[in-house]
């Protein structure tokens, strides 16, 4: 018999190495999801979208289907998926960059027919593919390359908090935000992605989980850095904890 660890591939995904820049919090939340889906014993019946960004090489490491979507549009590809399969665990995995600029509308509306799918929200505060530029997720006084001096309430606007926005709509039954910023908010990541997962099989309604995510590269920070930097910065303006919960314990 084989003894699974700590250490062990999941199933779920794909032996290959991740792309991702050092210290993304990408590949940990890949193998949250590889991991649970595994634990599930869903992967056979797991579809994933992923839009243009950071995640549209998904394909590559989840060893279940995936579709690619064009930008912000992921919902609307994840809802017809969702409706030719209703029995399937159906997911998108999005940005903050796809799903609150260009997917605003999408999402919104996607949350308010209840669309019986979950919704896996990384937040990194910036567009990390295409060179660091402001999201409508990036704090004030953020430096990013359209906001050299940083987001200034006046000229760009404040932060939006998308998932708090999705609460006002009826048919979101399950909303919640985390990070992968220690080992004690991954865990508690996990088991938000599982309620996700478990409200969804049991046909409940939209689900959501918005995972604060470090980019490094983008914040010009070390890793080391750029986990600080959420625990102490990003958390201030996105709190933790279940926004929506219709379904109970």
């Amino acid at each position: 018999m084989e003894i699974k660890t700590v250490f062990s591939k999941p199933e779920s995904l794909f032996d290959t190495p991740f792309h991702y820049c050092p210290g993304c919090g990408h590949g940990i939340i890949h193998r949250l999801i590889a991991e649970l889906l595994d634990e599930m014993g869903a992967r056979e019946r797991t579809l994933s979208v992923a839009p243009v960004g950071c995640a549209v090489f998904a394909y590559h490491y989840f060893n279940f289907d995936c579709m690619e979507a064009p930008h912000g549009r992921t919902p609307a590809v994840a809802t017809g998926l969702k409706r030719v399969h209703p029995d399937h665990l159906v997911f998108s995995y999005q940005g903050d960059g796809d799903l609150a600029a260009i997917g605003t509308g999408e999402i919104i509306h996607c949350a308010n027919r209840g669309e019986n799918i979950t919704v896996i929200f990384v937040n990194n505060g910036t567009y990390g593919m295409t060179g660091g530029q402001m999201a409508p997720t990036t704090l004030l006084n953020q430096k990013t390359t359209t906001t050299p001096k940083g987001r200034s309430a006046t000229q760009e606007g404040h932060p939006l908090k998308i998932t708090e926005m999705l609460a006002l709509t009826p048919g979101s039954a399950f909303l919640a935000r985390s990070a992968v910023s220690s080992p004690q908010n991954i865990r508690i990541t996990k088991k938000y992605i599982r309620k996700a997962f478990e409200v969804q099989d049991q046909k409940l309604g939209f689900s959501l989980v918005e995972i604060l995510s470090p980019c490094p590269v983008n914040w010009g920070l070390t890793p080391v850095q750029a986990i600080r930097r959420i625990e102490e910065t990003v958390i201030k303006e996105y709190p933790l904890g279940i926004i929506k919960d219709t379904i109970g314990p």
